[in-house]
């Protein structure tokens, strides 16, 4: 005997969409103290057997995350900061990181980065290559380079060169590459310069030496090779930049360093992150890099965001060709065979 079975659907049957939004990045703050409580006594004190840590202190809300952590992990006696301003640094950067180690209660120290500097010619070197393309740059002019941000329209971005005379006049011009090359090169020289001190200080004292990038400066290659890119322990470098300011928040930081806009803090004008290297603020790229990396289409990304598809799926190029980039930069020294 056959019995037929026949299945009645209620409703009928539709491909499941999943749902995008920022809520997605929302971090348990509690649990992920732990786990990196865990990686940072178990790498610091017992791999590498070193007393404490040293970091650079910006005033910003990545270091200050950092130093806060460290200091809950190990306790303030084996943290140190180390805060080294030069003659480009943004008015309240040393105030806001003599604030945030009085905070802590941790010791530190000052370094003014400026005559080194200016003795390896960072200042001569930048003011030049800036001439090529606006000849009467003065030294004492203020300056940065600049971005456009992605539009509706696809184009090749060019960076920029912009200055404020000293009579308040601005002046801007598109960067050919070799002068483009050529201030990078030179503003490279500050962010190398203070991981050398760091480690100077790391080296006297058996201290290792904690970095501050987070997950997306480390995926998009947003650091210097061998300057803030180098570091023993990168404790926040799997946290997008919205978790560092939620883990800021848990970590009951200072308000004025959890307020405090995202810079690059390495040209005399005021400079966003995006408009020197992001496509667009660092919330939205959180979004977009983390749909990404959880295998959320461009459609997906964009309804939850308030964007198009093709506005997401040109955000997602410019994510990937910045991928490659990074890889070079991450990159350890190639040898010809594995050596042990």
């Amino acid at each position: 005997m056959v019995v037929s079975i026949t299945f009645k659907l209620e409703t009928p049957f539709k491909m499941h969409q999943r749902t995008f939004s920022a809520a997605l990045l929302k971090l348990d703050c509690e649990k992920e103290m732990a786990r990196i409580e865990t990686v940072m006594r178990e790498t610091v004190l017992r791999q590498f057997r070193k007393k404490g840590v040293v970091l650079g202190m910006s005033g910003g809300v990545d270091s200050s995350v950092v130093a806060a952590m460290a200091v809950r992990i190990l306790g303030k006696e084996r943290v140190f900061g180390l805060l080294m301003p030069e003659r480009d640094s943004a008015g309240d950067t040393l105030s806001l990181s003599k604030l945030m180690a009085e905070h802590l209660g941790i010791e530190y120290a000052t370094e003014d980065i400026s005559p080194i500097l200016e003795v390896v010619g960072c200042y001569r070197r930048r003011d030049e290559a800036i001439r090529r393309v606006i000849p009467e740059y003065a030294e004492g002019d203020k300056n940065k380079i600049a971005l456009p941000a992605l539009g509706d329209k696809q184009s090749y971005r060019l960076f920029k060169v912009v200055v404020q005379h000293k009579d308040g006049r601005l002046a801007e011009a598109n960067l050919d590459l070799k002068s483009y090359l050529g201030i990078v090169a030179a503003t490279n020289f500050k962010q190398r310069t203070r991981k050398m001190l760091e480690y100077y200080y790391a080296d006297s004292m058996n201290f290792a030496v904690a970095g501050t990038p987070n997950r997306l400066e480390y995926d998009q290659g947003f650091f210097v090779k061998l300057g803030d890119g180098t570091a023993d322990i990168k404790p926040i470098a799997h946290l997008y930049k919205t978790q560092v300011y939620q883990m800021a928040e848990f970590l009951k930081l200072p308000e004025i360093i959890r307020s405090r806009p995202p810079t690059t803090d390495t040209y005399s004008l005021p400079q966003s992150q995006e408009e020197f290297y992001f496509s667009l603020p660092y919330d939205k790229m959180d979004q977009v890099l983390y749909g990404k990396n959880n295998g959320y289409s461009a459609a997906e990304i964009g309804q939850g965001m308030g964007l198009s598809a093709e506005q997401v799926e040109r955000v997602l190029a410019d994510i990937e060709g910045k991928r490659k980039v990074a890889n070079y930069l991450h990159a350890a020294p190639a040898v010809v065979e594995d050596i042990r």
